[in-house]
């Protein structure tokens, strides 16, 4: 009766025990399960749709794939001119397409014109010329294909300053070798003339405004206010409104100091001299505070000599002067 009895005992915890194991089992499979299902939909292949490239540059069209999530296959190709250098010719797959996210894409880069022959400059602005020749292919040794001799010749005439009259040598002209050009660039008309706007009277930051309108050569003083007179103001002018002047001649400008001014604010009339050009470059002048942000004081056509401009700026601001987008010189105030 005892031995019967523990058989059955044996026989139930076996059982029980078998169970247990096969639950057991069951609940790892689906855990398995479930969590290899998440990681499919995680990981699965998402899609994406092909954006428009063609005629960007390159590092803008590598952004915009980054963003969809995908890669690009590069091809280059010389063309006819070099202003398209480094910008999106063809794509492959077009754009509006669908795919899968981490998809190729081929890009065909330009890398500008094959250098073989002198091209036609006349008619051309010497500045963006010289930009271009800075990215043209070069010899051995470094040396670039195409130069300009200075010191570049100038002459009046009624195309707009900078505007290339003349070259040597002539379009066409094959280039076996490191080759240098002459050029004949416009200076503007002679004897140009202009009509004094009114700047009495203003406020330093309109006047600078109308400066900027008309392109009046200038100078700015300032003095100490007098009574009934306003700060930041425009007090006199040197050439009366109305006269007719060249256009070289400059303004002279007199501005009063502020009515009122704190520890923190500096008042003053930024000066910088920058060399003669036989035209007006553009010149800008710029506040970067020191919280942050960047302000515009004044844009404008400068030809060259005594750069002085007026501020109320915060104590640390620094002032930035840059013409055609190269700093000449920056200061703390």
């Amino acid at each position: 009766m005892g031995s019967g009895f523990s058989s059955i005992e044996d026989y139930v915890k076996n059982h029980l025990r078998l169970f247990i194991f096969s639950v057991l089992a069951l609940l790892v499979i689906l855990a398995i399960a479930a969590v290899t299902v998440f990681f499919i939909a995680v990981h699965g292949e998402e899609q994406t749709m092909v954006p428009d490239l063609v005629g960007k540059e390159l590092t803008e069209a590598l952004i915009e794939m980054q963003i969809k999530e995908l890669y690009p296959r590069i091809d280059l190709r010389y063309t006819q001119t070099s202003r398209d250098k480094g910008f999106i010719l063809e794509q492959d797959p077009p754009p509006g397409q669908i795919v899968k996210a981490g998809r190729r894409i081929r890009l065909v880069v330009s890398q500008g014109v094959i250098v073989n022959r002198v091209e036609n400059f006349v008619t051309r602005n010497i500045d963006d010329v010289r930009m271009d020749m800075m990215t043209l292919l070069t010899a051995a040794g470094g040396v670039p294909l195409l130069s300009i001799r200075e010191p570049v010749m100038y002459e009046f005439s009624a195309e707009r300053p900078g505007t290339i009259l003349a070259q040597r040598p002539e379009p066409g002209t094959s280039i076996s070798g490191p080759l240098s050009m002459d050029f004949v660039v416009s200076r503007g008309r002679d004897n140009q003339t202009i009509t004094v706007p009114q700047f009495a009277g203003l406020s330093i930051s309109s006047a600078l405004y109308l400066i900027s309108e008309t392109g009046v050569n200038f100078r700015f003083t300032q003095r100490e206010r007098r009574d009934g007179e306003r700060g930041e103001t425009v007090v006199s002018q040197s050439q009366p409104e109305g006269s007719v002047i060249s256009l070289n001649t400059p303004i002279l400008l007199t501005v009063t100091a502020p009515e009122d001014i704190t520890d923190s604010n500096v008042f003053g009339v930024f000066t910088y001299t920058i060399p003669e050009n036989p035209y007006p470059l553009t010149v800008r002048l710029e506040a970067l505070h020191p919280i942050g942000g960047r302000e515009r004081l004044i844009t404008v056509n400068f030809t060259g000599g005594e750069f002085t401009v007026p501020y109320k700026l915060p104590s640390g601001t620094v002032l930035i002067l840059t013409m055609m987008n190269r700093e000449l010189f920056r200061e703390t105030i």
